[in-house]
């Protein structure tokens, strides 16, 4: 298009083709403001859609459950004792000292009694004379009865002519060989009463021997079960007071404590009274040798002290290798209760409001469910969930404070930590 002006000609573009370039630019313009608008806005949305917190969660499992009460005491000797001796006298052997083992019947020591020896061969003088009256006694009734049976077979046979053909015999005769005969007979009646006197003397002089027999065989100390001298009163030569004399102040030789079997005294707080029976397990720990031993319940006194609120319990520790020492300081764990094969939660899923009990489970779409539980045996890490949840479910053990149910939630499982060595209440 030519344009013809004062001075000179020129060319102009056609008006229409700037327009349509201006409108084209203007129009891509807004198409990609319009267009970064849009994708922003699906991009927020796309945002807002997905779960923003993350939870620790762990599966609800079946596990094996039980309560402990742990009480702590010292270990004794299942047996101790002080030995005494039973008669009075001088030490003459003494066969132990400190830490010396001995088996039951062992020689412990050996006291020398004087008295007692000469007593002995006394009482066997005394029976031996016993014996000889015996051999007398038994002589002499022997020859009454050899009498009596003559005298006596003579007044029979002339009894027996006097009755048979009268006149031969005269009446004179026959009354005095029945009084010779009734003589006889009365001799051998007191030569018996003289054998059984003299075999009385001679019983009597043989329980007076076994009686200070026996005496002075307690000049031999002996143990009366296996165990370890764990004192020594006396030495060699020391005088020492029959243990059953009370007007003087016995001394014992040794002490002697069974280290084969040790007792262990616990005090049951009355809570628990009901859960102890005789034969129950016991593990048994001894802090100073850090090793844990078994043990069972042998015996209670099945009865609450008032002033303590307890039970006397005793615990029996085997020791057949010696290491156990009077006196140690022991953990008796004893066994309350037990659950085998049940759902069980971590006690940090507990959520308790008053009476109710709930926890936090992330469903299968990632979505916070409240569900109320009923509990069942609880221990210091787990919980027995009789009712509310299933096994393989995911509960919350992270911090709940800012969840709420019918959140979503990205859950991680996470461990959770076992409280060990803990008593429970």
């Amino acid at each position: 298009m030519l344009v013809k002006t004062d001075s000179k000609t020129r060319r102009v573009r056609p008006c229409k083709r700037l327009i349509s370039h201006a409108a084209l630019a203007a129009i891509a313009a807004t198409a990609l403001v319009n267009l970064s608008s849009c994708s922003g806005g699906e991009e927020k949305q796309v945002q807002a859609s997905e779960p923003t917190n993350t939870v620790g969660v762990t599966k609800v499992v079946k596990k094996s459950l039980g309560r402990q009460i742990t009480l702590s005491s010292e270990l004794v000797p299942f047996q101790e004792i002080d030995m005494y001796a039973k008669e009075s006298g001088y030490v003459k052997k003494l066969n132990v000292d400190y830490g010396t083992h001995v088996k039951a019947g062992q020689v412990i020591a050996v006291l020398e009694i004087p008295e007692l020896e000469a007593q002995l061969q006394e009482d066997q003088a005394e029976i031996k004379n016993a014996h000889n009256q015996v051999t007398r006694a038994e002589h002499e009734l022997g020859r009454y009865q050899a009498q009596y049976k003559a005298l006596h077979l003579q007044y029979t046979r002339l009894n027996g002519v006097f009755e048979s053909q009268p006149g031969i015999v005269a009446q004179q005769e026959v009354d005095d060989a029945q009084g010779k005969d009734l003589a006889a007979a009365a001799q051998v009646d007191a030569g018996q009463a003289a054998l059984e006197a003299a075999q009385s003397q001679m019983a009597a002089a043989q329980a007076k021997l076994i009686h200070d027999q026996t005496l002075f065989d307690y000049s031999k100390i002996t143990a009366p079960f296996p165990g370890v001298v764990t004192e020594r009163y006396a030495n060699l030569g020391t005088l020492v007071q029959g243990g059953t004399n009370s007007s003087t102040q016995a001394m014992p030789i040794v002490r002697l404590s069974e280290d084969d079997l040790f007792r262990l005294v616990i005090p049951v707080p009355e809570s628990y009274v009901r859960y102890i029976h005789v034969g129950d397990h016991v593990d048994v720990r001894v802090p100073s040798l850090n090793r844990t031993f078994p043990g069972k319940v042998a015996r209670f006194s099945v009865d609450v002290r008032e002033d303590t609120r307890t039970m006397h319990t005793e615990v029996d520790v085997p020791n057949p290798q010696r290491v156990l020492l009077p006196g140690l300081y022991a953990d008796a764990g004893l066994s309350l209760d037990k659950q085998t094969n049940v759902p069980t939660v971590p006690v940090q899923a507990l959520n308790h409001e008053g009476d109710k009990t709930t926890v936090f489970i992330v469903n299968g779409n990632g979505v916070i469910e409240d569900r109320n539980v009923e509990l069942g045996l609880e221990t210091a890490s787990d919980a027995e969930i009789t009712s509310g949840v299933n096994e393989g479910e995911e509960v919350i053990v992270s911090d709940r404070s800012g969840l709420r149910a019918g959140e979503k939630v990205r859950p991680k499982e996470v461990s959770v930590m076992k409280y060990q060595g803990e008593s429970t209440k």
